[in-house]
C-alpha cells in the first residue's frame, strides 16, 4: 500500500469539498476535484461543474500554469484517458509537466479502468492510488453503479405519519410533512438524473415533479445560480396512457418519457403479473438515457414493487409528528410476509430532525449478505 502524509490527506480532502460543489450540476458525469501543489502550497484547484466542459484538472492546471511543472495533483478520480466531449485529462497532465498524480480511486467507466493511470507512469509520472478512497466513493455512488453494473442508482422516498400512514382512509394526504422536509425533497430531485413517478401518481395532485428553485433550501440557493440547476427528466410509468398534453408534468422544458409496454418513450415487456418489467424499465433509462441516478416518488404500490424486487439502493423516509391511525393508508401496502425471516430489514445511514419532521435515510440489507 502507498504511504500517504499528512499533507497528502489534507489535499485529497480538500479535493473532495471541491467535488462535492458539482453534486447538483454534473449528471451525467460524475463528481470530481482535483488540487495542484508546489511543495507545501496550492498552487490550482478546480471541479467538474458540467458534462462537455472541462474537467476537474483542466480548470486545476490553468490556475496553477507555469507552476505545474514538477507539481502534485491530487485528484478524487482516476484522470481520463480517452477523447470525449473534452480531451483527456491524463494527456493534460502529462503535457503539463506534473511529476506526481495521487488518486483516490480508479474509474469504474470501462473506457477508462486503469488506462489513465497506465498513461501517466508510462509518460514518467509517479502514481498513487487508494488516498481516501471511501469518501471518493460516496462521492458518486449512482455513476458507480451505472458503470459497473449497467443499472442506475435507485432512491426511494416515502413520507408517512408517526404510525406509517401515507393518506387518510379517504385518499387525503397534502400536507403530512412540513415546509422544510419538502424544501429537503426538492434538493434530493435537483442531484437526480431523473424523477419516476406513475401516472396515477401525477394524476391525483397535478404533480409536475420539476425542481422549483424557489422552494429549494437556502444553502442551495446560495451556491448555485438558478440557470445552472438541471432539471431532471421525468419518467412516467403510463402503462394505460393516461398522461395528456394539458397535465402540469408537461408545463416545463425538462423532458418526459413516457414508459408502457407499446407506443411509449421507453417501451418495455409485462411481467408475469402484467405489469410493467422494473428492472428492463431501470436499465432502459440507465442504457439509453444516460441515467445514474434515479428518485422515486409514487405510492404504495410502485414502492412495495421497488422493494420487492430488490431495486431500491437507499430508501429516504420522512416522519412527521402526526398520528393517522390504522384506517389510513399505509406507506408499501400488505407484503404477505409469514414469518419474521422474511422481513425486510434495514441499515439506518442516517436520522435527523429536518424542520419538525424525522428524516430516515437507510439502505436495506441484501439477501446474500
Amino acid at each position: 500500500m502507498p504511504t500517504f502524509t499528512s499533507f497528502d490527506y489534507q489535499m485529497m480532502s480538500r479535493a473532495i469539498k471541491l467535488a462535492q460543489r458539482g453534486r447538483f450540476t454534473t449528471a451525467p458525469n460524475p463528481n470530481v476535484g482535483c488540487v495542484i501543489t508546489q511543495g507545501e502550497s496550492i498552487v490550482g484547484e478546480g471541479f467538474h461543474f458540467r458534462a462537455g466542459e472541462p474537467h476537474a484538472e483542466v480548470h486545476a492546471l490553468r490556475m496553477a500554469g507555469e507552476q505545474s511543472v514538477g507539481a502534485t495533483a491530487y485528484v478524487t478520480l482516476e484522470p481520463c484517458s480517452h477523447y470525449g466531449r473534452t480531451p483527456p485529462c491524463a494527456e493534460g497532465l502529462i503535457k503539463a509537466g506534473v511529476a506526481r498524480v495521487i488518486c483516490a480511486m480508479q474509474d469504474p467507466n470501462p473506457q477508462v479502468a486503469g488506462r489513465g493511470i497506465d498513461m501517466l507512469r508510462e509518460a514518467g509520472i509517479e502514481v498513487q492510488v487508494g488516498l481516501l478512497e471511501a469518501d471518493a466513493l460516496a462521492l458518486n455512488p449512482a455513476f458507480i453503479k451505472r458503470m459497473k453494473t449497467g443499472m442506475p442508482w435507485v432512491q426511494l422516498k416515502m413520507a408517512a405519519s408517526l404510525d406509517g400512514q401515507t393518506a387518510l382512509a379517504n385518499g387525503r394526504s397534502q400536507w403530512i410533512t412540513s415546509p422544510q422536509a419538502r424544501q429537503d425533497v426538492q434538493a434530493y430531485r435537483a442531484q437526480a438524473g431523473a424523477v419516476l413517478s406513475t401516472s396515477q401518481t401525477v394524476l391525483a395532485d397535478n404533480a409536475s415533479l420539476t425542481v422549483r428553485w424557489q422552494d429549494l433550501p437556502a444553502h442551495v440557493q446560495a451556491k448555485y445560480a438558478e440557470q445552472h440547476l438541471r432539471q431532471p427528466v421525468r419518467a412516467i410509468l403510463d402503462r394505460q396512457h393516461q398522461l395528456h398534453c394539458e397535465l402540469a408534468l408537461y408545463a416545463t422544458d425538462s423532458a418526459v418519457l413516457r414508459v408502457a409496454n407499446q407506443d411509449a418513450d421507453v417501451c418495455v415487456a409485462l411481467d408475469e403479473h402484467g405489469q410493467l418489467n422494473l428492472r428492463e424499465v431501470l436499465g432502459a433509462l440507465a442504457k439509453h438515457h444516460n441515467i445514474n441516478h434515479i428518485w422515486v416518488e409514487a405510492g404504495a404500490t410502485l414502492a412495495k414493487s421497488l422493494l420487492e424486487q430488490d431495486l431500491v439502493d437507499e430508501l429516504v423516509v420522512y416522519l412527521a409528528p402526526k398520528i393517522m391511525g390504522s384506517d389510513g393508508r399505509g406507506l408499501f401496502g400488505a407484503l404477505g410476509l409469514t414469518d419474521m425471516q422474511q422481513v425486510l430489514a434495514l441499515n439506518i445511514q442516517d436520522c435527523r430532525m429536518v424542520g419538525p419532521d424525522i428524516r430516515v435515510v437507510a439502505t436495506l440489507e441484501r439477501k446474500d449478505n
